[in-house]
């Protein structure tokens, strides 16, 4: 199997133990199904959409930066995206691996940007 089919192999229906979706709707009214992770997870590098978010008191997710990479294992590092993220809530990072292209992927950004405002998007884009 060649490194291309190896990395965009479809996982089994069934989810490894322990990890939840959750889908995430933009302001055009398009559903983006999103993988929860700890923070602490590493990834493979993979172009993806990724949510950093926390819990309400009521116990719905709040996206706190929305964001979208060529590379997941790399995300943001260095920018201090993430400890912003962390000090206004975020416990975890909701991840969807796109392969659809650079395009595609920010025009999810910005459809759940638009939706949502969230904090660190917001603050940086003052």
């Amino acid at each position: 199997m060649n490194l291309i089919n190896r990395l965009f192999r479809k996982r089994p229906a069934a989810q490894p133990e322990g990890l939840t979706t959750h889908t995430w709707t933009g302001s055009s009214g398009s559903q983006y199904s999103y993988e929860i992770h700890p923070l602490s997870d590493s990834f493979r590098p993979l172009p993806a959409n990724y949510i950093y978010a926390g819990k309400s008191e009521d116990g719905q997710w709040v996206p706190l930066y929305v964001a979208q990479t060529r590379d997941l294992n790399q995300r943001l590092e260095g920018t201090g995206k993430m400890d912003d993220a962390v000090s206004h809530g975020a416990t975890h990072i909701h991840v969807h691996i796109s392969t659809a292209g650079q395009a595609a992927r920010c025009t999810e950004e910005r459809d759940l940007i638009a939706r949502w405002h969230p904090v660190c998007n917001v603050s940086a884009e003052s």
